[in-house]
């Protein structure tokens, strides 16, 4: 895909830390588009799948387009109010070997039929920004073609990085 690729990330402060903000809007009931967010099946055409119990309150989230060597990383479900409301943390590595906390808040609402979804992730270390939100918007992209008929598969992860680091890095 040569398309030029727009940042449509934004900072926010929030009581609880300082968060990268992405939006995506669907014409669409939150139904559908929780459902495209928390199905495994549905999941899996954008991002990846999840496996376990949610009930237990953690689940592990296997990344399916970013290589072959990826590990399930487990996300505690942090709290969830289906549909309006997703909240996940996940401990593990940035890079190499850089600890790092990853809390994930995904907020929707719907007027006049329309979903917005807002996904925010923790920017504890800002440093992270330049890679972690090109990340977000292509796969926020993969999951607006997923829901409206496209195809995933034909967003190149390389319209986004390293097009947009710059833009983050400056957030």
């Amino acid at each position: 895909m040569s398309t030029h690729i727009t940042a449509t990330g934004r900072k926010e402060r929030r009581p609880d830390g300082t968060y990268i903000a992405l939006t995506r809007t669907f014409r669409a009931p939150i139904e559908d588009v929780w459902a495209a967010i928390t199905e495994p099946d549905r999941l899996a055409r954008w991002i990846g799948r999840w496996s376990g119990d949610p009930a237990t309150g953690k689940i592990d989230v296997e990344m399916l387009y970013e290589g072959d060597d990826v590990e399930p990383e487990e996300y505690a479900i942090d709290a969830c109010d289906a549909p309006r409301r997703l909240e996940l943390t996940s401990r593990g590595t940035y890079g190499e070997d850089t600890p790092a906390t990853w809390h994930l808040k995904l907020d929707l609402a719907e007027t006049d039929g329309v979903t917005t979804l807002t996904f925010a992730q923790s920017m504890d270390d800002p440093a992270m920004a330049e890679n972690v939100g090109p990340g977000w918007e292509y796969y926020l992209d993969r999951l607006v073609a997923a829901e409206t008929g496209g195809d995933p598969a034909a967003i190149d992860f390389g319209g986004y990085y390293p097009a947009l680091a710059g833009y983050y890095r400056t957030l």
